[in-house]
């Protein structure tokens, strides 16, 4: 398997993992919500990746099939560039909802997305219809600063943000967005630089390759921490969970590599029947030694998920995360209308928390929000 099949098939799982969390995000979350805004952007997401040549890398697709087949590039060509446009419109809007930092409230007014919007399409529109070194390089920088101010503002966010789980979701988010913000800056500055100093390439240099490298590694490293972000703020026992497949899956594997080792160094020396037949047996043997088993899983999940214990404390204070989770995003969303009220007091009432709790929680991230605005 050589080295483009490899990142062509990296592209491919990155392209799943988008769209499978875009499905999910969208099937769970409201009209107008940030869940819901970060689904559309999933979607475009996977489909600047497909277009941006993956899975020719991952099939070994020559370029002689786009000579023999110019209409289905040039077709590719502007879907890609059309997302390009699509992700430079609703990124930072998408920013500005979710994140509570000055860096993004100019993009909260109208007239400033209908601006960022119109300067897009004029700038793929130029692309398309007359592609040149200096357009396409326009369009690449204007990505490559798009990913390097999102990244700053996410770690501005972060930065600021005074306390609990509004901290927590500002660290989670920009540790996610993070990985994919480095990685897209990189590989659109790389692509710049060589569309600007080597226009007329006839194969990719190893610097290009290392471009479509960081361009999926990003995405399939923020997938699952952004999943991870969501379920946290969102599920109080997820810790316990994760604690409790980490616990079940180190045993399993324990059974599973064991076998393995020992029924292919029998089949080695004994015959391939006789070496399932020892793997099987040694698995057995491992039963005898479920209890010191467990222990040491239970050690492994204690040092990746530490501080995390099944106990009405710990089950009380998530639940709390939970509902301060939920009315930092109302108010992020310009204030808390009254149907948000009356779901913000479901689901006090769903977790057990107190009024008094409530309304000094929701105190606490009001005097944090107009802190911040100063």
């Amino acid at each position: 398997m050589t080295q483009v099949t490899l990142i062509g098939i990296l592209g491919l799982v990155a392209i799943a993992a988008c769209w499978s969390l875009a499905v999910l995000l969208y099937r769970v979350s409201t009209t107008g919500s940030v869940a819901r805004k970060l689904a559309v952007l999933l979607v475009v997401e996977g489909f600047v990746l497909i277009t941006a040549g993956f899975p020719d890398f991952a099939f070994n697709i020559p370029d002689s099939f786009y000579e023999l087949h110019p209409k289905l590039g040039w077709f590719m060509g502007l879907v890609h560039h059309l997302c390009d446009s699509v992700m430079i419109t609703l990124y930072p809007p998408f920013l500005a909802l979710a994140l509570n930092t000055k860096l993004t409230r100019p993009f909260r007014n109208p007239r400033v997305r209908i601006g960022l919007a119109a300067g897009s399409i004029l700038l793929v529109l130029g692309v398309v219809f007359n592609p040149s070194q200096i357009t396409i390089t326009l369009l690449y920088s204007m990505m490559t600063l798009l990913f390097v101010y999102a990244f700053l503002a996410s770690i501005h966010a972060w930065r600021t943000a005074k306390r609990g789980i509004a901290r927590e979701r500002a660290g989670i988010f920009a540790l996610a967005f993070g990985f994919r913000d480095i990685g897209w800056s990189l590989s659109y500055g790389i692509f710049a630089w060589l569309m600007w100093t080597q226009p007329d390439l006839a194969s990719m240099p190893d610097i290009g390759w290392l471009g479509k490298f960081v361009y999926a590694l990003g995405t399939l490293l923020a997938i699952p921490l952004i999943a991870y972000g969501i379920l946290r703020t969102q599920l109080f026992d997820i810790d316990l969970r994760i604690r409790w497949t980490i616990k079940q899956s180190t045993v399993a594997g324990i059974f599973v590599a064991t076998m393995f080792v020992i029924s292919e160094g029998a089949s080695q020396f004994l015959s391939a029947e006789l070496g399932n037949v020892v793997g099987l047996l040694a698995a057995g043997v491992l039963m005898f030694f479920l209890t010191p088993l467990q222990q040491f899983a239970e050690r492994v999940a204690s040092a990746a998920m530490p501080n995390t214990k099944n106990t009405p404390e710990y089950a009380a204070f998530r639940k709390m995360q939970v509902y301060e989770a939920a009315v930092s995003e109302a108010l992020l969303e310009g204030g808390i209308s009254a149907k948000e009220r009356s779901l913000l007091n479901r689901l006090r009432d769903s977790l057990d928390v107190t009024e008094s709790d409530a309304d000094a929680i929701e105190l606490d991230l009001q005097t944090n929000q107009l802190a911040s605005d100063y």
